[in-house]
């Protein structure tokens, strides 16, 4: 597989608070391993809650000896939450501070996702379809019908979530599993990327692009000409012919 991930600014805010973690080699007892958090909280706040979330989540997967993808992602989420939680009340500057998490790690042609939050993994084959689900109050409007999935990109209460990592005592994230094809790719995002492009305007840089850096560059620079509101990162990761089974 070949991976790449970029993160930006964006337009408007003067500090970024997403980070991102990438690698195509082992990680404790995974195959590989790719990680994206967007923090939320005040100044600095945000990415302190983020970037402690991730390095948490990487501590807990590298000193695992269980094999299972599924129990190491939920056990490092949960390792992380409680981390952020305490950290959060370790400095008034931090209180209410939390992130979202989304990651994935691929085994044996089998795609693992674990996500808590807006931040979205993605999976681009005959189309482009959202495999994480976000907990957010729009999402959950979505569901129930009251509004259209393009009436959520622009709904004022869009950034609005009902779950994330350091926020209560206990997290629970969604697990999705997916057996991949050759030439799927998998993208992984933070809201600053889905609020600003549609997914068929992902889909479309995406597949136009045969090279993943220069798809990856693409999306953030069509986010920022759209506005760049928020922090933005992108993160692909494409799979090879001997990796998964033929398409």
């Amino acid at each position: 597989m070949k991976s790449f991930s970029i993160t930006d600014v964006g337009r408007v805010r003067r500090e970024n608070q997403d980070y991102v973690f990438a690698s195509d080699k082992r990680v404790g007892t995974l195959p590989n391993l790719f990680v994206v958090a967007d923090g939320m909280g005040g100044h600095n706040a945000g990415d302190r809650a983020s970037s402690c979330a991730v390095k948490t989540f990487l501590k807990s997967v590298r000193r695992t000896r269980d094999t299972s993808p599924v129990r190491v992602m939920r056990h490092a989420i949960d390792m992380a939450n409680m981390k952020v939680l305490e950290e959060a009340g370790s400095d008034r500057a931090y209180q209410g501070m939390g992130t979202t998490i989304v990651a994935a790690t691929i085994k044996n042609g089998v795609l693992y996702a674990a996500n808590v939050g807006d931040s979205r993994l993605y999976l681009i084959r005959d189309g482009i379809h959202q495999i994480t689900r976000d907990h957010s109050l729009v999402e959950e409007m979505i569901r129930a019908g009251g509004i259209t999935k393009e009436e959520g990109r622009h709904h004022p209460d869009k950034n609005v979530i009902t779950r994330a990592v350091g926020v209560d005592r206990e997290v629970r994230a969604d697990i999705f599993d997916v057996e991949l094809m050759c030439r799927d790719i998998i993208l992984l995002c933070s809201d600053g990327l889905s609020n600003m492009l549609s997914d068929d305007e992902i889909y479309r840089i995406v597949r136009e692009e045969n090279n993943i850096e220069r798809a990856g560059r693409r999306l953030v620079d069509e986010a920022n000409r759209n506005g760049g509101r928020d922090n933005i990162t992108v993160l692909l990761v494409k799979m090879q012919t001997d990796e998964v089974k033929e398409c």
